[in-house]
């Protein structure tokens, strides 16, 4: 999946299921559910018993600050009096006791008087066991095909390495308690459910993209621009804008030969891809609270956070060259397509067969719970001021003060949505109705949301990352760094079928390592480097996912637009390889010659 957003409307469950793993959800006979048992209880004994003999190991990791950053230089030490050296931390590794103070603020003074600060943190690992959890999480997923499955056994496994053991008080209520938790669970459940659910009882975000594509369509070029429109309009990206772009433009661009080819490509390339450039959505609420690496300033606190993943939006090459090649698509002029692709477009043109011969094209149905109300009849601008409240809120508040204030836009347009929909005639009954359809559909991506921070958090207590820094901080060069972990992110993306199960696996890892390398080869510009490292790891994800024949919204994609499932992702894998080439080019371009 692009990310967990539900939708207003989706396939039924039983035959997403069957499409996303053939031969049903899971294995059947008696003798492989036997061994997948065994197999989960030899994940979790072998987790408890790193956790019950395996010591950890500390590190120490030293930042250059700006002295622009440092909040109060009093508060630094000297170099001789830190009070935390490598003599330190041996100590309390041989008496299995973890230091007081685990990090420093340290000044020098140069013969010039100009003084010189950093940051000396010391971070426990536990040697490879650090990356056991990591490891269960992505091998799960990719076993079971089911996320909330895979985080789940992940997080145990990194709470019994850490020897809590005791998984719901100790780690699930913590984690739950936190302000990042709840400023998730506040956007993502409440507001942006709450808002799905009024516009799918209203059905005014389908009648807004159906009187687009009726008002603009003449011809195919016309129905893949409208196409690519909507997916640009509809940025909450993830399943939202594929069911509502695809079930929108299929009736017209059917009537103008456009190949399901086609259209399945445009709908799944401008989801997520739209969702990074245009991240005026839940996506920086959850991503932020995956990049915290100690002692460094501009990843301190959530605003921080924020700053740092909006200033690094413009080195999402390959989301832009993704977009940028649908668009080009949409006007009949992209220049490499690939074989497969190029016969499909020119079979729906000439004969107006839109699927290949022989052929499985997926069907699409809407929930019950989620039909429109009998009586009401929407209104493309009963969409349209929703959406422009909340953009100009979250684009604004940008602007004016460099973080967005997406929850803002969010409850606000909520609350419009709302009124607009009273006072057109929906009853106060379909209203709450509404509302409450659309809370039950996010409730299940919540959860695994949830997982997704909580595996994050063991991720970086359980000391991956700094694990990773001692076995490859100098050994890699940094230029190689960007591919790599573009390269990971793409596999276990593909893998799992899942973008946001992979942030949680992938960011806590590589921010740290990233951050490493720069310091260990003295790059020059830290924050560009720590950037495109992001970027890589934030657009691999999003392009495994898109590729994976097993994410959701592949899938969907397919259903709303009446394709072939692997046709879908066999045609659509050559021109996104080919932005995910150009993507690489460019990051590893800029950090040869600006780090």
């Amino acid at each position: 999946m692009h990310s967990p957003a539900e939708t207003t409307t989706g396939p039924n469950d039983q035959q997403l299921a069957d499409v996303m793993s053939p031969g049903g959800t899971g294995p059947t006979s008696l003798r492989s559910r036997m061994l997948l048992v065994a197999m989960v209880l030899g994940v979790l004994l072998v987790s408890a018993i790193v956790g019950l003999s395996v010591s950890p190991q500390w590190t120490i990791q030293e930042v250059v600050l700006d002295p622009a950053a440092v909040d109060d230089p009093s508060m630094a030490k000297s170099l001789g009096k830190s009070g935390l050296t490598e003599a330190d931390l041996q100590q309390h590794e041989a008496d299995g006791t973890a230091p007081i103070q685990t990090s420093v603020l340290i000044a020098e003074t140069s013969d010039s008087g100009k003084k010189r600060f950093w940051q000396r943190t010391a971070t426990a690992h536990y040697g490879m066991w650090s990356l056991f959890p990591a490891i269960v999480a992505i091998s799960a997923c990719w076993i079971f095909r089911e996320p909330l499955t895979a985080l789940l056994l992940g997080a145990i496994s990194g709470a019994f390495i850490l020897g809590q053991f005791d998984f719901t008080d100790q780690v699930l209520l913590p984690s739950m308690a936190t302000t990042k938790a709840a400023g998730i669970l506040v956007l993502y459940l409440w507001m942006l459910g709450g808002l799905l659910g009024i516009w799918a009882r209203t059905g005014t975000a389908l009648a807004f993209a159906e009187w687009i594509s009726k008002t603009f369509v003449r011809g195919p070029k016309s129905a893949k621009l409208v196409a690519w429109c909507l997916g640009i309009l509809f940025f909450q990206g993830g399943t939202i804008s594929t069911v509502l772009v695809g079930t929108a433009v299929r009736p017209i661009a059917d009537q103008k030969r456009v190949s399901h080819e086609e259209l399945s490509y445009i709908v799944d390339s401008t989801a997520s891809p739209i969702a990074v450039l245009v991240a005026f959505n839940a996506w920086p609420g959850y991503i932020q609270t995956l990049i915290f690496v100690p002692g460094i300033a501009y990843l301190a606190s959530e605003q921080d956070r924020l700053r740092f993943f909006f200033s690094a939006l413009p080195l999402s090459f390959y989301a832009i060259f993704a977009v940028l090649g649908t668009f080009l698509l949409s006007l009949d002029v992209a220049p490499l397509l690939g074989k497969r692709f190029r016969e499909a477009i020119r079979r729906a043109r000439a004969t107006g067969a839109l699927d290949r011969h022989d052929s499985q094209p997926l069907s699409f149905s809407s929930p019950a719970g989620q039909q429109k109300a009998p009586h009401y009849v929407p209104h493309p601008i009963d969409f349209c001021i929703p959406i422009l409240l909340l953009t100009g809120i979250a684009v604004g508040s940008y602007f004016l003060t460099s973080v967005p204030q997406v929850r803002w836009g969010f409850a606000a347009a909520l609350v419009v949505a709302a009124l607009i929909a009273l006072l057109r005639g929906l009853s106060l009954h379909d209203l709450v109705a509404g509302i409450g359809s659309g809370l039950q559909s996010v409730v299940f991506a919540s959860v695994i949301l949830m997982l997704a921070v909580t595996l994050g958090d063991l991720t970086q207590k359980i000391g991956g990352g700094a694990y990773l820094v001692d076995f490859l901080g100098d050994s890699i060069p940094y230029w190689i760094l960007p591919g790599v972990l573009f390269a990971i992110s793409i596999g276990i993306a593909f893998s799992t079928g899942t973008s946001w199960g992979t942030f949680a696996v992938a960011f806590p890892l590589a921010m740290p390592l990233a951050l490493a390398l720069a310091a260990n080869q003295g790059l020059q510009n830290e924050v560009l480097y720590l950037s495109v490292c992001f970027a890589c790891v934030l657009n691999g994800s999003v392009f495994g996912d898109q590729c994976s024949p097993i994410s959701d919204t592949t899938v969907l994609s397919a259903m709303t637009t009446g394709a072939d499932l692997m046709d879908h992702v066999s045609t659509q894998i050559v021109p996104a390889t080919v932005a995910a080439v150009l993507a690489l080019i460019c990051w590893t371009s800029i950090v040869v010659l600006f780090c």
